[in-house]
C-alpha cells in the first residue's frame, strides 16, 4: 500500500462516527444481564461475542453462566444508541455514555432483572 493510500484510509477512520450507545448481554435462564455502554457498539459487540465464546470474557460470573447454559440461552441487544451532538466534532461522549448506562441498571433493576456482578478477571 502506497504512502498516499494510507493517508487516505487514516483521514477516512478519523472522521468516522461509529454508532454509540448501551447494550445487554442477557440470560434467557436466570434474568441476569451485563450492561455496557460503549463509543463502538459494532465493535464491542462482535468483541464481547468472541470474548464469550472463546471463554475469556472479563465477567466472570458472565462467562460461567455462558458456558454452561450455552450461547442459545443469551440474548445480546442494543438498548439506546447515543446521537453525536451536530456542532461538536470531536466530543468526548464518556460522561454521556455512563450516565445512559446508569439509568438503563436502575430501569433493569426496578423491572425484575439482576446484573451480573461487575468483579473482572484480572488480565
Amino acid at each position: 500500500m502506497d504512502k498516499a493510500r494510507k493517508k487516505e484510509l487514516k483521514a477516512q477512520y478519523k472522521v468516522m462516527k461509529p454508532d454509540m450507545g448501551v447494550f445487554m448481554i442477557s440470560s434467557r435462564v436466570t434474568k441476569k444481564c451485563h450492561i455496557q455502554a460503549t463509543k463502538d457498539l459494532k465493535g464491542v459487540i462482535n468483541g464481547s461475542r468472541a470474548k464469550l465464546q472463546a471463554g475469556v470474557h472479563p465477567n466472570l460470573e458472565l462467562r460461567q453462566e455462558w458456558k454452561e447454559l450455552g450461547s442459545e440461552n443469551f440474548t445480546i441487544e442494543i438498548l439506546e444508541h447515543l446521537d453525536y451532538q451536530e456542532d461538536k466534532e470531536q466530543a468526548d461522549y464518556s460522561d454521556e455514555l455512563a450516565i445512559l448506562q446508569m439509568e438503563w441498571e436502575e430501569k433493569l433493576l426496578k423491572d425484575g432483572w439482576q446484573l451480573y456482578k461487575k468483579r473482572i478477571r484480572a488480565e
